[in-house]
């Protein structure tokens, strides 16, 4: 499943707390969707699409205790988190938002946690979570992280036609195999004009396989 990255929001003015909240969940920054191959519940996660300079840590907090929370049930769930591209565009939610949203989570969440898969997490990420990652998010959380590099790798862990993945993070996929230096921070993933193949004949657009021109066609 694909769908589009949704237009950036604005950092001005600022919103009422209320405001703030719709916004993040019409941004569907978080979802509750699918399952992964032990039928856990998936939460995923999109850092592009979350309004960094438009929310404060308070909304943030209030949505996810509302309208996350209470959806995950009583039972184990997984963690899809995207980061392609989160680090652009002031989207990223800073150190102090990562460490409020960790604290606001219940302790029975935590433990019903059974992993994190980071996606795209690019040198800069790996760096920083290696780093202060352990002191941010505890070691309990922090051994739950799952490096995926590619989406083919995801696709082992996650039912893919239950979990939609915007077309942009398919895209930067394609331009990491491509260029692979970028995965260690060799080469600059400033955008490039990329060379496309020919369109596939398939209704269902997926990639789970290192060639970007293989699967892309399989439905």
């Amino acid at each position: 499943m694909n769908i589009s990255s949704p237009p950036p929001a604005t950092a001005t003015p600022r919103l009422s707390l209320t405001d703030q909240q719709h916004l993040v969940d019409k941004l569907e920054v978080f979802k509750i969707q699918g399952r992964d191959k032990h039928g856990r519940k998936v939460l995923r996660i999109v850092g592009k699409f979350f309004p960094a300079r438009s929310v404060s840590n308070e909304a943030v907090n209030n949505y996810l205790e509302e309208k996350i929370f209470p959806s995950l049930g009583e039972r184990p769930f997984s963690v899809v988190y995207l980061h392609t591209d989160a680090n652009r565009s002031g989207n990223f939610p800073g150190i102090s938002t990562l460490r409020s949203i960790y604290d606001a989570i219940p302790i029975t969440l935590k433990d019903r946690l059974q992993a994190v898969y980071f996606v795209h997490p690019g040198l800069q990420a790996r760096l920083f979570l290696a780093t202060f990652g352990r002191l941010l998010f505890k070691s309990g959380l922090y051994k739950k992280l799952k490096y995926v590099k590619r989406l083919e790798f995801l696709w082992d862990q996650v039912r893919r036609n239950e979990v939609e993945i915007p077309e942009f993070v398919y895209d930067h996929d394609a331009e990491l195999e491509y260029r692979p230096m970028m995965d260690y921070g060799l080469e600059s993933d400033h955008p490039r004009p990329r060379v496309y193949v020919a369109p596939c004949t398939s209704s269902t657009s997926m990639m789970d396989s290192p060639f970007v021109y293989s699967m892309r066609c399989i439905a």
